[in-house]
């Protein structure tokens, strides 16, 4: 008999930060294997057609809920109203995030406490509250934390060393998380992206700099193409990742390999 591996058939999934680029990605992803998803972010209009357009291309259910990451209250009322709505949590996708381009003598300590509350504790909030109210209570969670490559690294491309401390505390976050939980069924995994074609940032990464930079520091010599990040993801929310926690996943076409 058959299997698949990556069936997500009546799971429902979480994604933050999924009104454009990656994050609607892999929601689209996991909805393609099944899952109902969940779309948190600031801008109701943008995870309302969103949601709209997975739910009529996947067929499946989807619900979009206002969320600032920031707020523990504003966490706590959205993932509620998940398990209100569906029973259950299954795959948590922490993707919402931030990034502040400057140089380190020039971050303001308001930028620097940005990145922190926004792509390091927001990350911890939303876990904390999946966790704590459907995942634990269930026995069983797959919990993906979308740290970057440049929580791994420093760069000479762009200043942005609050980003690098955040997404470095996402790392080490995660492993704390996943020899924390995982006794109660929960595994805790991060993805390290490098840099990825969205509508926002095809410009920028298709100018003379950014491809030199390229063919220089990536040793497949390209950026990531839409669709690269999703088997990742898909993996790590599947069953078929029960033995996999605590790791980190690059997925950045060998950058941190050098």
């Amino acid at each position: 008999m058959k299997k698949n591996y990556f069936d997500l058939t009546g799971q429902v999934a979480i994604v933050t930060g999924a009104s454009g680029g990656l994050g609607v990605q892999m929601a689209k992803a996991l909805a393609n294997q099944g899952a109902n998803i969940a779309i948190f972010a600031r801008r109701q209009d943008k995870i309302d057609a969103v949601a709209a357009e997975i739910a009529a291309e996947f067929g499946v259910q989807t619900f979009a809920y206002k969320c600032d990451i920031t707020d523990t209250e504003n966490v706590n009322e959205a993932v509620a109203a998940v398990l209100k709505k569906f029973g259950r949590i299954d795959i948590l996708i922490n993707n919402a995030g931030t990034g502040a381009v400057t140089p380190a003598e020039d971050i303001t300590d308001k930028q620097f406490d940005d990145e922190m509350n926004i792509d390091l504790f927001g990350t911890f909030k939303v876990a904390r509250a999946c966790a704590k109210l459907a995942m634990i209570p269930a026995g069983y969670g797959r919990i993906i934390n979308i740290a970057s490559m440049y929580g791994l690294v420093g760069n000479k491309i762009c200043g942005s060393a609050p980003y690098h401390a955040a997404k470095c505390g996402v790392v080490n976050l995660t492993r704390a998380l996943a020899a924390e939980w995982g006794s109660k069924g929960i595994t805790v995994n991060a993805i390290c992206p490098g840099y990825f074609y969205t509508p926002l940032t095809r410009e920028t990464l298709d100018s003379d700099f950014f491809q030199a930079n390229a063919r220089t520091m990536i040793p497949l010599e390209r950026y990531g193409n839409e669709g690269e990040l999703d088997p990742a993801a898909i993996f790590l929310a599947s069953p078929a990742s029960s033995y996999v926690n605590g790791i980190m996943v690059p997925v950045d076409g060998g950058y941190t390999c050098m």
